[in-house]
């Protein structure tokens, strides 16, 4: 199968017939074998109704229903568990993204030999108060990433080599760092695309301005994981020791500053009246939980079942 395309959804009944027919109409005149997944993340305005319908029209529609909302993130990673095609795109159900686009994305994966492709919709029908905090959020993404080349992270529109979405695992929010995930996982050729952002054409948007401080979070996470999830010790050891040595120089320093002024006949101050002699205690005791959390955390780490996944591209013999 040359495409599989996975639209995760959340009360969108009014654009899926259209949606579904705009991508079969691009699929057939480009004669691609293709399916549509539509995953269904709890809607209750009779979304499940209208997959069950288009089921029956078109062959190539598969459906999958979650209980309740479970967010994007959860959406999308079931659709890719699923997905059999060669390549994988993914698109959002509200017609912003155009199936138009799909052939160049294709090509761009199967003869460019990119991991995975990303939209840019680089003229966007949005409002300032979204817009501008999306550029600091791409902005952020990119410094800490170091995927410099793209600008647009959260497009929902994206195509991607098969072996990229069997290899990640998107939960909680980070659907938004896709491209991320595929780096660490070792996918490093990651191109752009300039695609159309279309105006929403039935309801309202599903996501508030909440998303922008879950989005910060979930980057801070992801670069953390990514950088240091099969070695903790290294990050929180490092701090610690940093801070139970800076602590223990200060001590030793107001001692040994103490001693001389005794030495000296000199009036002194004690230890224990000084405030910088409290802040190097701390220093000390932070420095020293610290430790005892990268420890923990290395005990964690080397008893997961996962210690030694790896993923492995290629293998003869």
């Amino acid at each position: 199968m040359d495409i599989s395309v996975v639209v995760p959804l959340y009360n969108e009944a009014e654009s899926l017939p259209e949606l579904v027919e705009w991508n079969c109409r691009v699929m057939q005149e480009h004669r691609f074998s293709f399916e549509i997944i539509l995953v269904d993340d709890g809607s209750n305005d009779g979304s499940w109704d209208v997959i069950e319908q288009l089921r029956l029209r078109f062959d190539m529609v598969r459906g999958i229903k979650f209980r309740r909302n479970y967010g994007k993130s959860a959406a999308l990673n079931v659709g890719f568990a699923a997905a059999m095609g060669d390549v994988v795109i993914t698109m959002d159900a509200d017609l912003q993204d155009s199936p138009d686009e799909i052939p160049e994305l294709y090509r761009k994966v199967k003869e460019e030999k990119y991991d995975l492709v990303s939209g840019w919709k680089k003229k966007r029908h949005d409002p300032l108060s979204k817009t501008i905090p999306t550029k600091l959020f791409n902005a952020a993404t990119r410094s800490m990433s170091g995927i410099h080349n793209l600008h647009d992270f959260n497009c929902g529109l994206k195509a991607y080599r098969r072996d990229v979405v069997k290899n990640i695992e998107v939960y909680g929010e980070m659907h938004r760092y896709i491209p991320v995930l595929a780096r660490w996982a070792g996918f490093k050729r990651i191109g752009e695309q300039v695609v159309e952002h279309r105006a929403r054409k039935y309801g309202t948007t599903k996501f508030g301005m909440s998303r922008f401080v879950n989005g910060f979070l979930d980057l801070l996470s992801i670069f953390f994981v990514g950088k240091f999830g099969k070695r903790p010790m290294h990050f929180f050891g490092s701090l610690g020791v940093l801070s139970f040595f800076a602590g223990l120089v200060i001590t030793i320093w107001l001692i040994a500053d103490k001693l001389i002024d005794i030495a000296n006949q000199v009036k002194y101050r004690n230890v224990t009246d000084q405030p910088l002699f409290y802040i190097a205690l701390v220093a000390i005791i932070v420095g020293f939980q610290l430790f005892l959390t990268g420890f923990v955390a290395e005990l964690v780490s080397r008893n997961s079942s996962e210690r030694n996944a790896y993923n492995i591209e290629k293998e003869i013999g």
